[in-house]
């Protein structure tokens, strides 16, 4: 108890490091589908699909249109067991959830109020026994006399039901048989049978019966055994009536077996992970297998007798972790090793030789095996590469924080080289026409009565040549500038009223325009101002410049939304932007750009009352700077690349905020959040124009063409995750970038077709993910780890690449190998190699040197040019004292190592005494996954039983705590975390905005991609309080409590509540609560609803 005391002890005032105070929430939910069940859950005639993914449950409705979601809830608890059930003269299922830490509640749905009730809620933990190393298994009996759990070996748990359908005492029943493999309920029963599928000690495999005698608490020897069953034999597939019985499927057998009847059929070699009832007779049933195979299974009977069984291969799907029968022959595919899949299921084979049809694809980003951040556009926005899935279903996965537009109506249109909205009446609320520009004609499209956009007509416009500008303009008017002159239209008459023509011998050949104004170039370096009255078009000033003009801008950006007093122009030979007044074009400023690209659009805009102008160079970056609307000086000149091809900047008003859309081959949307100016990336390619179009029928939109298509769509949330798959079909086990190559390498292995495994590093091209080159490894060599790095006496950059020789006869690794890759000219070259005597589990970059984590050594090596020029790793120095060190974090000449049982040390290198000795450590055994600094004197742990923690170095005190990592921080993540690594998928907000602390992102094996950010410590005192109030407030599903789920245990500590983490995927909620809850919070807070808002939506631009 002391030793807890002394572990949890409260910080004193004094100790206010940021890095303390942690503020933890999911960037991407679970992905991983571990359960899925079918049945009638929100309705008599409601068919639903419930999935489970780890730790949410989502409920979907069943139409023809597809699967509708219903509900997607977070679960307090890591779910075990999933399973709908009906008592007899029921009309809708109930469901029961069992979770990982002994926890279980039945839920039904309330159809008044569209939400999960709980019907029954209990806790299954037992004080003693082991658990069971095979998984929970939980079952329910047929006829719903009673719910079977098998979670510690020798005992069967008994929830029984009365006649009221409500649960009694349970009870433990002893099992004989100590390693289970699978146990199932017998249907047509007149007592509750279970069959135990179970390995003796020689290896052997057997099924035995047991009947449970629920009035004596007893369980009795069943009917039948069968014994020496397939040695693969793994799974048990009850068979409801008339036949009954089981099905026992091994690997190279499967069996039908019954109290009379035993048929066995010999298959190839393969793994049944999934299985699912096809049809309601039960004699036909869908087998997924570990290579994704999908197998129809067929129950051959003559009237109620089994005569034999037949299995068809039907296509190829996701490796399946649940199949769910959804009827209509559509079935649902879960994986957690590669996408979920809505299927059809054919009679005839599709060209593809397969029965399959695919519907649709759910992204699953699960198991994160490994990932790195980068940041390829150079904008400060992180993205995720992560090594995601498995097998064959193995994959890169580009998960991104940007902008999606929801395509809402298209055409087929080719050659576009401008697009323009415009209105009916310069007081209509809505835009009519759409203008569309070619090179030798323009095109008119409007909307009709019905809503729908048709071509039309605009008498006064000339139609027969391009368009290089078009505006709404005063009363009731509209421009078109093309290269003969300017048209001044009726927007009501559709005539023309009057128009202006260059001087003979001259063409306008660029040209913007705003309500009262038009500005445009001629040849000859020429601009010409205009002016526009009723009926009226008055060239106001006219001013030859030294060089042609590439691009103008004459938007509004003062106290009249009508009409500027200033203009943007750019110039060809010189690669300038000058600012002019308005209307006697004197010149105000000129910018030289620097460098031989020139200005190809430019764009007067305020953000936030902030005037700025910006500028797209030719080469696609983006230059911005602060413009002073007084005296035109631009001063704050930043430069950022947002493609590799010219952009068009086009404005629009979103959520009445300015924004600015740069077209381009990396389209992105600029607006500015607290003055601090932010690059969304949309997720499109190749966009050539874009204008802003708000309609009836397609509010708030945006119409944006590319190379042969015009599209009408809406924008997502400006902070929406994205995620893109690259399929590798292999299992990718390590990832790092280099960016002075753009390259990607990666350490993968797959299956040959003589079941070996292969092991291989591939180098893939940063930007199409293509495979440049592969470097095959060794006979039973492994990739471990890999980094990029480069060494104090050599400026050239590698690969480092850690590796163990597995071979089957050794316990653990004896030998492993780091190789030293250079990849300069896109292949993989060896260039050096060392021999280590074991696994190299980690390498670090570390002060020109390379650090790697070897067995139960820290060893640290440099880098050796010889004579020819040749480079050598030799060791320096090394540091014993390891278990096995797994994992492997520096900041300057700190080094945290996360050991298999030890926990996490603190070691140090002294280059003065060339050793690394240890700071400290925790003295608290873990089981660790993952390590990563915070700063300097806080540490970052996860491990195996879903624990997040932080130590801290010992500030002084006694002197046997000063070699001490003491614990300041613990939490319940319920998440299993593979790597941590320093990063955002954001742009960082400015320190006074939460933004100055430590952020680190994590993945995990359920797809989860979750963030660490640290928080100042009156904000965390803050949102610690409005926690606590969520908590009161906020029930969760099946009375599990929030307190309990975030609770740190272990093996030794049973539940400690959290401190120093809170937990943002709850505070955040609190912006999903209805009006009066949100009232009521907000009252016990002491600050007004709206300054809370604000708070709570400041944190969610962490992520």
């Amino acid at each position: 108890m002391q030793m807890l005391q002394d572990e949890f002890r409260v910080l004193t005032k004094s100790e206010t490091k940021m890095s303390v105070w942690n503020y933890v929430v999911t960037a991407c939910k679970p992905t991983s589908v571990t359960h899925s069940c079918v049945g009638n859950f929100t309705g008599p005639q409601d068919l639903n699909l419930i999935v489970a993914k780890c730790t949410r449950l989502e409920i979907h409705l069943v139409t023809p249109q597809g699967l509708q979601s219903l509900l997607d809830v977070p679960i307090y608890g890591r779910i075990a067991m999933l399973e709908l059930f009906r008592f007899h003269g029921g009309v809708q299922d109930l469901l029961f959830i069992a979770m990982e830490k002994y926890k279980f509640c039945i839920l039904e749905w309330d159809a008044g109020t569209g939400e999960l009730m709980t019907r029954e809620i209990g806790d299954v933990s037992d004080k003693v026994g082991r658990p069971t190393d095979n998984g929970q298994i939980g079952i329910i009996d047929p006829d719903c006399r009673l719910i079977g759990l098998h979670l510690h070996d020798g005992l069967f748990k008994v929830l029984p039901f009365n006649n009221r359908g409500q649960l009694e005492a349970q009870f433990n029943l002893r099992l004989r048989e100590q390693l289970v493999l699978d146990i199932k309920f017998l249907y047509g029963c007149q007592r509750p049978t279970i069959i135990v599928l179970y390995q003796d000690s020689r290896d052997a495999r057997h099924v035995k019966t047991y009947e449970v005698i629920i009035t004596d608490a007893a369980l009795v020897e069943g009917p039948w055994y069968q014994t020496n069953l397939d040695n693969g034999a793994a799974l048990l597939i009850p068979v409801p009536p008339p036949f009954c019985g089981v099905l026992i499927i091994g690997e190279e057998t499967v069996m039908y077996r019954s109290a009379s009847t035993v048929k066995e059929k010999a298959v190839k070699t393969y793994v049944t992970r999934a299985y699912g009832r096809f049809d309601e007779g039960g004699s036909r049933y869908l087998l997924g297998d570990q290579n994704g195979l999908l197998r129809v299974l067929d129950i051959i009977h003559e009237d109620e007798k089994v005569t034999g069984i037949e299995i068809v291969v039907l296509g190829k799907t996701s490796i399946a972790s649940s199949i769910s029968y959804l009827g209509n022959d559509t079935v649902f595919v879960g994986s957690n090793l590669g996408d979920s899949q809505l299927i059809k299921l054919g009679s005839q084979p599709e060209a593809t030789c397969s029965c399959i049809k695919l519907l649709e694809s759910y992204v699953n980003l699960a198991p994160i095996v490994d990932f790195c951040v980068v940041d390829l556009e150079k904008q400060g926005l992180g993205q995720v590469i992560t090594c995601s899935g498995g097998y064959k279903d193995g994959s890169l996965c580009i998960v991104r924080s940007g902008i999606g537009i929801n395509e809402q109506a298209s055409i087929e249109l080719q050659g576009i080289k401008g697009i323009w909205s415009l209105r009916s009446a310069t007081d209509d609320p809505y835009d009519t026409f759409l203008v569309v520009s070619f090179i030798n004609e323009t095109r008119v499209l409007a909307m009709n009565i019905d809503d729908e956009l048709e071509e039309s007509e605009i008498e006064g416009f000339k139609s027969d040549v391009q368009t290089l500008y078009c505006h709404d303009a005063v009363y009731d008017q509209l421009v078109q500038v093309t290269s003969n002159g300017v048209r001044l239209v009726s927007s009501i008459t559709k005539q023309l009223r009057t128009e202006w023509s260059p001087p003979a011998g001259y063409s306008v050949n660029v040209a913007t325009a705003n309500r009262t104004q038009v500005l445009l170039a001629t040849g000859g370096g020429y601009l010409v101002y205009l002016e526009i009255g009723d009926s009226i078009l008055t060239e106001a000033k006219r001013a030859q410049l030294d060089y042609d003009i590439a691009c103008l801008d004459i938007n509004p950006i003062g106290d009249d939304p009508n009409n500027s007093q200033l203009a943007a122009v750019g110039l060809w030979t010189d690669n300038s932007v000058r600012i002019f007044s308005l209307p006697d074009l004197t010149l105000a400023r000129k910018e030289l750009l620097g460098g031989d690209i020139i200005p190809r659009s430019v764009l007067l805009c305020t953000f936030e009352g902030i005037s700025y102008l910006l500028c797209a160079l030719g080469d696609g970056h983006l230059l911005n700077f602060e413009l002073n609307t007084r005296n035109g000086k631009l001063t704050n000149r930043k430069k950022v690349p947002l493609g590799i091809q010219p952009s068009t900047l086009g404005i629009f008003s979103l959520e009445n905020a300015t924004h600015v859309f740069t077209a381009s081959d990396r389209p992105a949307i600029i607006y500015t959040r607290k003055n601090k100016m932010i690059y969304s990336n949309v997720h499109l390619k190749g966009v050539r124009h874009m204008c802003p179009f708000h309609s009836a029928a397609f509010p708030n939109s945006i119409v944006y063409s590319t190379e042969d298509e015009l599209t009408i769509g809406t924008i997502d949330d400006m902070q929406t995750i994205r995620v893109r798959s690259i399929p590798l079909g292999e299992t990718a086990r390590r990832i790092c970038h280099q960016e002075q190559t753009r390259t990607f390498a990666i350490c993968c292995w797959r299956y040959n077709e003589e079941d070996r495994e292969i092991h291989s590093i591939r180098l893939l091209d940063d930007q199409t993910f293509m495979c440049k080159s592969t470097f095959a490894l060794d006979e039973f060599e492994c990739g471990y780890s890999i980094l990029s790095c480069s060494f104090s006496s050599d400026d050239c950059v590698y690969y480092c690449v850690g590796t163990a020789y597995v071979v089957p006869e050794e316990t653990e690794p004896t030998k492993g190998r780091i190789l030293i890759f250079a990849a300069g000219d896109g292949r993989l070259k060896l260039i050096a190699e060392k021999e280590t005597k074991g696994t190299v589990y980690s390498l670090n970059a570390f002060n020109g040197k390379l650090l790697a984590a070897i067995n139960h050594k820290i060893q640290l090596y440099k880098w050796e040019l010889g004579v020819d020029g040749l480079g050598e790793l030799q060791p320096e120095c090394g540091h014993h004292g390891h278990v096995l060190a797994l994992y492997l974090k520096s900041r300057g000449d700190l080094i945290v190592v996360g050991d298999v049982v030890r926990s996490m040390s603190l070691l140090i290198y002294k280059s003065e005494k060339g050793a690394i000795e240890e700071l400290g450590r925790d003295g608290n055994g873990k089981w660790m996954t993952a390590v990563d600094f915070l700063d300097e004197d806080v540490y970052l742990g996860t491990d195996i039983n879903y624990n997040l923690f932080s130590l801290r170095r010992s500030s002084g005190g006694k002197t046997e705590e000063r070699g001490q990592l003491e614990v300041v921080g613990k939490y319940h993540l319920g998440e299993f975390v593979n790597q941590m690594r320093e990063g955002s998928l954001v742009v960082r907000l400015p320190e006074s905005e939460l933004g100055g602390g430590a952020s680190v992102l994590f993945g995990t094996v359920s797809g989860v991609i979750g963030l660490v950010a640290s928080l100042p410590g009156d904000e965390y005192g803050f949102f610690e309080r409005l926690q606590t109030q969520l908590r009161k407030v906020i029930r969760g599903v099946g009375g599990l409590t929030h307190e309990a789920w975030r609770s740190f245990c272990n093996e030794r500590i049973t539940s400690v509540p959290d401190r120093y983490f809170l937990d943002g995927d709850l505070i955040e909620s609190f912006l999903n609560l209805d009006g009066t809850l949100m009232e009521q919070i907000s009252g016990a807070m002491e600050l007004p609803l709206e300054e809370l808002i604000i708070k709570v939506r400041r944190l969610t631009r962490l992520h």
